[in-house]
């Protein structure tokens, strides 16, 4: 049983490429979840937690810009967290900086589009003014687009959405009756955008946590035990192939 012991270990330090996998999604959607328990678990302050979550963020945009998927949403900083210790938000804001600062020149250079979900507003104006530059820096990019959802809530995306469309409606631009769907996505942060084919949420938890909620309607969930800092390349593969071989139906039958 060696030689299953070595495939094994092989798989984890071997990142697939495109062709090893029999579908691949167009969206994937993370919520990185369990920084807090793994800095507790190595008895470290949560600031450290999260910047160890950093470190698997780089391999993990690098492995999907090289699988030619086409959109990456990542849950980074929601409405709520707002609610935190004063010096746990201070560390993610200043985590901000530090990771745009360091990966802004990669990311461009490989084509990436960076989007930023969510209201800017309530940031400090140093936060905004970097997450500002890094959307119109790489405007015209045309590769893997990377969402990064920062003071987003997927109920107060809705509401802004219903907002515009009411103005519109007002104005006389638009009728009531030729609302659709396609309407409401168009007023999205996502306009323009496949909705999500895969939700992974990292540590055990089950739960959407208001992100994303309309672009999320048919999208396959994943909820690997493995807290974020410890998400690997070979994890999110694995995640990836149970998306695979999921049966989409989409309320329908084959």
């Amino acid at each position: 049983m060696k030689w299953k012991a070595a495939l094994t270990l092989a798989l984890k330090k071997t990142p697939r490429t495109a062709t090893e996998f029999a579908a691949l999604p167009k969206h994937v959607a993370i919520i990185m979840d369990g920084n807090g328990r793994w800095a507790k678990k190595h008895h470290l302050n949560v600031s450290k937690g999260h910047r160890q979550g950093t470190e698997a963020l780089r391999e993990i945009i690098r492995h999907t810009d090289d699988l030619g998927i086409r959109v990456l949403s990542l849950y980074a900083f929601s409405t709520e967290n707002w609610n935190r210790s004063e010096e746990e938000v201070s560390a993610l804001m200043q985590l901000m900086l530090d990771f745009f600062s360091s990966e802004i020149d990669e990311l461009d250079a490989k084509n990436v589009r960076i989007l930023i979900l969510g209201d800017k507003g309530r940031l400090p104006e140093k936060q905004r003014e970097v997450l500002k530059e890094a959307e119109k820096r790489t405007e015209r990019n045309t590769g893997l687009r990377l969402n990064i959802a920062i003071n987003y809530g997927g109920r107060a995306e809705i509401v802004k959405a219903a907002r515009e469309i009411a103005v519109l409606v007002r104005n006389g631009a638009l009728q009531a009756d030729q609302i659709t769907e396609e309407t409401l996505s168009d007023h999205l942060y996502t306009r323009g955008q496949p909705d999500v084919d895969l939700l992974i949420r990292t540590s055990g938890e089950q739960r959407l946590s208001n992100f994303l909620l309309y672009q999320n309607a048919y999208a396959e969930f994943v909820f690997p035990e493995v807290l974020w800092p410890d998400f690997t390349v070979h994890e999110y593969d694995l995640a990836l192939d149970a998306y695979a071989h999921r049966d989409r139906r989409y309320g329908g039958r084959k």
